[in-house]
């Protein structure tokens, strides 16, 4: 083989390499299927959303399908919408799906709920084919102290004017868990809750609860109503055990204080039978210096222990008397 087969066979190589590399980084396939749709892109354009880190798959593939659904975007929004970190494919599904549901939806309006993070393709879905949110069982109690037990059908759909800084759907919920309570609460007896149960859903359905969400509430349906509690019974019994141990607190107040005040009544009977004691026990002596000053005679104090001893015959047969009476 010689020296001129040789080079050329590297040149044939090299021109391959440069090719493969060429392709890989044009995107020649994409530009020829971008063509045969009716898309007219240059490949300068291609080359440039490479450069400018773009995926040019990501882009031309739902430009070709918005212009064969007829919406008229162009490349520049897609690609900005792209490098601002949205998701072009689902803005143009969404789009899609609005001009064939004839409802009205710019490209700046879908871009800019795509990139507040909610799925706008799902909301286009949920405005056409409208979503039922079941609460879970909402405890209400009426006027007369039954516990009313409510599970309610929401039946919204989606507005795409407010789904940007519109609330979500625990929002929703949260405020006919509210109506609810309250229109449960204002009824006089849990019969007339069973009785009418749509009267609930009509109360709730008139204070306008859709008001700041991203959602239009068509209508609110009670799916299931049951009694619980009897909540009043409840709190008059644990009033009752309250009131009964509150009772017994002051009782037994009462009984220390009794207790102390006849603690106090015997100290004070002790004292005094101790100074009776010590002035009985100085009496001999008063007795004995009497006699001997001379302030005291002799037929004075005979007389002094005859009626002494008469006030002790006297106190034995009362003692004798009482004790008859009682065995009697």
């Amino acid at each position: 083989m010689g020296t001129e087969t040789v080079f050329l066979i590297a040149i044939i190589i090299v021109g391959i390499i440069l090719l493969g590399v060429l392709l890989s980084f044009v995107p020649v396939m994409l530009w020829i299927s971008a063509l045969a749709a009716g898309v007219r892109i240059s490949i300068f354009t291609l080359i440039g959303m490479r450069l400018r880190r773009v995926t040019p798959s990501r882009v031309i593939n739902p430009l070709i399908k918005a212009h064969k659904a007829g919406l008229n975007v162009t490349t520049n929004q897609l690609e900005s919408h792209y490098l601002a970190g949205g998701n072009v494919d689902r803005v143009v599904n969404a789009l899609i799906a609005a001009h064939r549901a004839n409802i009205e939806l710019s490209f700046e309006r879908c871009a800019a709920i795509d990139l507040a993070g909610r799925d706008v393709l799902e909301a286009v879905q949920m405005s056409v084919n409208p979503k039922v949110i079941e609460t879970p069982f909402i405890a209400g109690v009426a006027m007369n102290g039954i516990e009313v037990k409510a599970k309610a059908r929401i039946t919204v759909r989606a507005n795409i004017e407010r789904l940007v800084g519109g609330a979500g759907e625990e929002t929703v919920v949260a405020r006919v868990g509210e109506g609810v309570v309250s229109t449960i609460g204002s009824s006089d007896s849990h019969s007339k809750v069973l009785e009418n149960p749509d009267l609930i859903s009509q109360t709730v359905l008139s204070k306008g609860l859709d008001a700041g969400t991203a959602f239009e509430i068509l209508s609110i349906d009670i799916a299931d109503v049951d009694i619980g509690k009897n909540i009043g019974a409840e709190l008059q019994t644990e009033q009752a055990e309250a009131d009964k141990k509150i009772a017994q607190a002051k009782a037994e107040e009462r009984r220390a204080m009794a207790v102390a005040t006849e603690q106090e009544m015997k100290a004070k009977v002790q004292e005094m039978r101790a100074k009776v004691v010590e002035a009985e026990a100085e009496v001999p002596l008063a007795m004995a210096e009497a006699l001997k000053s001379g302030n005291m005679g002799v037929m004075d104090y005979m007389n002094y222990k005859n009626i002494s001893a008469d006030t002790d015959m006297r106190g034995s047969i009362g003692k004798m008397t009482g004790d008859k009476k009682d065995g009697q």
